[in-house]
């Protein structure tokens, strides 16, 4: 009676045993969910506190922002450097250019055709035209090779020289606007050979310094002067038997160009611009109507006369334009008000249209050109390229600086065109061509020959690839 029986053994073991497990696996669980709350309130090795953490991520984009723009001007120049970017920025600046030309110039030049009674699109047609042929020469020019251009310089510079005689004899030669340098060569064209003569000298004057550069003749003064100036002598004396004084100092920039790109000692230099300083005050002081135009340098009221109508007009229509301008065929001054809005003028008609934006843009499209003629002719071996590059560069650089100081009241008008911008075929098609030239040059660099060819190879390489997957590609024609 004392034993307890099994069942009973059982039924304490029954009763106890489950309590006794279950206080341990509650007493147990309360210890991991406060472990677990502790863990989770503890911030782990290497984790970042939310609250924390947009902080450190702006200050890490900032931090990323500054090292980006720490290596920016490296990148920059990495980018100048590689052989092809002067050949492209000429290619490019010299395109927008002249659309941005043709777009302005059949902007400007609506209300000037619907005067004389013409279509509305008729300069713009005549432009059209004359961009397409300088096209022709500008492809031409770039592909030919460099020993060709030399060849057609003495050609070119006989061929000008003949045609601004030709100008001079009376019956023959056109006036317009008081100078006489046109010829008239059927119907509504006219041709001026003075702006062919520009690039004679170019072409003429860097072929004659590389000849003698080759025999070291370039030491000796008289060689560096004869006949070098004599022969722009005679260019600039036939073009101001026609009255052109604008012309006159382009080309006598591009001789001066020449001469410095040729290591013209500082005296020499000195007393050539002394020279042809006395013979400009000279024209100009026998002169009244070029006197009236040095008068109207900054002028704010058009004076006696109205003599300095179209400059004060001119910076009427730029300061009309604002930042943006009043929108694209939206001048006022172009109706009648400003003369020559399509030629001389048309940068103040950009002004006004597309505002500051617009005439800055127009500014940095022609600083890269001259900035890339620049870096083709200092980078070259040949004596040639160097002058050719700089003669060209000399010259659309200075006719773009005289325009526009015109246009903005710092220097008198002279009366050229803004290169490949402004209308005229005849300041367009040996610009285009000269353009070409800059071209063949950048390509002529033996680092852009190189990579040029390599771009062909790869080229043709995919061309081939994507022809041989087209032709694998195909299934047989009885095959479903």
């Amino acid at each position: 009676m004392g034993r307890l029986s099994p069942s009973g053994r059982g039924g304490a073991a029954a009763k106890g045993a489950p309590g006794a497990r279950g206080g341990g696996a509650a007493s147990g669980g309360g210890r991991a969910a406060r472990s677990a709350g502790a863990a989770a309130a503890r911030p782990r090795s290497g984790h970042v506190p939310a609250a924390r953490a947009p902080r450190l991520s702006a200050g890490g984009s900032r931090g990323s922002a500054r090292r980006a723009a720490a290596r920016l001007p490296k990148q920059l120049r990495e980018a100048w450097d590689r052989p092809l970017t002067a050949y492209y920025v000429i290619m490019g600046a010299a395109l927008l250019i002249t659309v941005l030309g043709l777009v302005m110039v059949y902007s400007a030049s609506m209300i000037q055709a619907l005067r004389y009674g013409l279509p509305s699109t008729y300069y713009f047609r005549k432009q059209l035209m004359a961009v397409a042929i300088g096209s022709v020469l500008l492809y031409a020019a770039a592909r030919m090779p460099i020993r060709l251009h030399r060849a057609l310089a003495y050609p070119l510079l006989l061929g000008a020289v003949f045609l601004m005689c030709l100008v001079q004899v009376p019956g023959i030669g056109q006036t317009v606007n008081g100078n006489t340098n046109w010829l008239s060569i059927g119907g509504p064209f006219q041709l001026q050979p003075s702006e062919f003569g520009k690039l004679a000298l170019v072409l003429w004057g860097a072929d004659l310094l590389a000849r003698k550069n080759e025999k070291k003749l370039l030491t000796q003064w008289k060689h560096l002067l004869v006949p070098l100036v004599p022969v722009a002598v005679l260019l600039l004396g036939l073009i101001m038997l026609g009255g052109d004084m604008g012309t006159t100092m382009v080309l006598t920039a591009v001789l001066f160009g020449l001469l410095w790109l040729a290591g013209a000692p500082t005296r020499m230099f000195t007393g050539v611009l002394a020279a042809a300083g006395a013979l400009a005050a000279l024209f100009v002081l026998t002169s009244p109507n070029r006197m009236g135009r040095l008068h109207c340098i900054a002028a704010t009221s058009p004076g006696a006369g109205d003599q300095c109508w179209q400059a004060v007009h001119g910076i009427y229509a730029l300061a009309s334009g604002g930042w943006f301008g009043t929108g694209l065929g939206a001048s006022v001054e172009k109706w009648g008000e400003l003369p020559e809005p399509h030629t001389d003028f048309i940068f103040a008609v950009t002004g006004e249209e597309l505002g500051l934006a617009g005439t800055l843009s127009v500014l940095a499209l022609f600083a890269a050109l001259g900035y890339a003629g620049i870096r083709v002719a200092g980078r070259t071996e040949d004596p040639f390229v160097r002058f050719a590059a700089g003669g060209v560069t000399t010259w659309i650089t200075v006719q773009s600086v005289i325009n526009v100081g015109a246009v903005l009241g710092l220097l008198p008008i002279a009366g050229v065109p803004l290169p490949l911008f402004s209308y005229g075929g005849s300041a367009l098609l040996p610009t285009m061509y000269a353009v070409g030239l800059l071209i063949a040059f950048a390509r002529s660099e033996p680092a852009a020959r190189a990579a040029l060819v390599t771009r062909e190879r790869s080229s043709l390489t995919r061309a081939m690839r994507r022809t041989m997957r087209r032709r694998t590609g195909r299934r047989p024609s009885g095959e479903r």
